[in-house]
């Protein structure tokens, strides 16, 4: 097998973020979990927010590809790497989830996907420098916080919107289980400072992907 140069790597880099941002992806094999739901009537209003939030999720994993592509490159162990890698493989699913809902309900994915990708590869560059240890806790903080966010949408999307419920309930399942994973792997509790910058982060990029 041909080694890879710099230059290929820095190039697949780029060809991942493409297909980040802008692809319809297929991930796994797996079933869109709201395929085996009804697409129900809502109003305009109900019909635009549902819209805003699963935009939202999908800028989520936007960073998700972004931090697990960022972890992955620097991570020192060889095992670490590999499971970062099917992790991500299963967030590829969620993007690809996501973006049809979005798309079904008539409205488009954020405009600053690119901010968003890059932004958070260069979080997970800097977490993985770290050390691995401190690498696999930054990815169970991010989803245990992530776990929380989506449960509030739970609350906040129509109650008739079945679709977009059963896409974020079968999200709910995989973080959690990404997050017991990297402790499974030796990942250790963040400091509180970090975990509460994390959140603020977060709440600037919602924020503002809910709207653009």
């Amino acid at each position: 097998m041909r080694q890879l140069t710099a230059l290929d790597r820095i190039f697949d880099q780029l060809e991942r973020s493409l297909r980040a941002v802008h692809s319809h992806h297929t991930g796994t094999p797996r079933p869109n979990p709201s395929a085996a739901s009804e697409d129900t009537r809502l109003s305009e209003a109900e019909r635009k927010h549902a819209a805003s939030l699963m935009r939202v999720n999908h800028t989520g994993e936007i960073a998700a590809q972004a931090l697990y592509n960022g972890q992955s490159i620097v991570a020192r162990n060889q095992e670490t790497k590999q499971r970062m890698q099917e992790s991500a493989d299963e967030e590829t699913d969620h993007l690809s989830w996501c973006k049809q809902r979005t798309e079904e309900l008539g409205q488009s994915t954020s405009l600053f996907g690119p901010l968003w990708y890059w932004g958070s590869f260069g979080i997970g560059v800097a977490a993985g420098l770290a050390g691995d240890k401190w690498s696999l806790g930054f990815i169970k903080e991010t989803e245990d916080q992530v776990v929380k966010h989506l449960q509030g949408h739970l609350t906040s999307l129509p109650e008739q919107d079945s679709k977009s419920r059963a896409i974020i309930e079968k999200m709910i399942e995989d973080e959690t289980r990404h997050g017991d994973k990297a402790v499974d792997l030796g990942g250790v509790p963040l400091p509180q400072p970090i975990r509460k910058l994390m959140g603020m982060t977060s709440k600037i990029m919602t924020g503002i992907s809910y709207r653009i």
